[in-house]
């Protein structure tokens, strides 16, 4: 179970950008067993101020929490946060900004390219059933393509929100961060090939080995 405010120590302290980013994180650590690692304390807190919130003030937000954890984990949209740089030098510069701060040589920032519904896309049947789609996986996929949002070959939407907002729609279901974790509690990882998520197991398992 994750560990609260007043826990004690933690194994990892999560700053993100929104409640979506905290569900979709919680199914994530929820499966230690197929990350690979063994189980953590975490707790996860939401940057007011969003995406450039994260980007511009997370040392400074983080700071409090130096001595509270072992490892800083910072995770936001690359698209939402303002700053028009490519995804790996966004993360290097907040990860050197956490290291002067006292987190050196144990943080890391994943920042997601364009945005977190990236993760959502997969080939798993789980993934139309938590969007509310009530046909079959096949009609999901032909639906996407009849409205375009797959591009012939791509592996993932090249638009991944506005296609789940679009999906949403059609199927009349409330947008929710519920969906997040339903997805991430039950879509195989084999299945995501998205750097940033290969990222975040590396990062994990190097931390955390069983």
């Amino acid at each position: 179970m994750p560990a609260s405010a007043s826990g004690g120590h933690l194994d990892l302290f999560i700053l993100v950008a929104d409640k979506d980013m905290e569900f979709a994180l919680k199914g994530i650590l929820g499966r230690p067993e197929r990350l690979r690692i063994r189980r953590i304390s975490y707790q996860v807190a939401i940057h007011p101020q969003r995406d450039p919130g994260v980007r511009k003030r997370c040392h400074a937000f983080l700071r409090p929490f130096v001595g509270s954890a072992d490892h800083v984990l910072v995770m936001l949209d690359r698209e939402g946060c303002g700053d028009p740089a490519r995804r790996e030098e966004i993360e290097a510069d907040i990860e050197g900004r956490l290291a002067v701060n006292g987190w050196s040589q144990r943080c890391a920032a994943i920042a997601l390219d364009p945005e977190l519904e990236v993760w959502a896309w997969s080939d798993s049947p789980h993934v139309p059933r938590a969007l509310g789609w009530d046909g079959t996986p096949e009609e999901f996929k032909d639906w996407l393509a009849n409205e375009g949002r797959f591009a012939s070959g791509d592996p993932k939407p090249r638009r991944p929100k506005e296609t789940l907002d679009a999906v949403l729609r059609r199927t009349q279901k409330r947008r929710s961060s519920a969906i997040f974790l339903e997805i991430a509690s039950k879509v195989s990882f084999e299945r995501c090939t998205d750097p940033a998520f290969e990222k975040l197991q590396s990062v994990l398992r190097g931390w955390f080995p069983v």
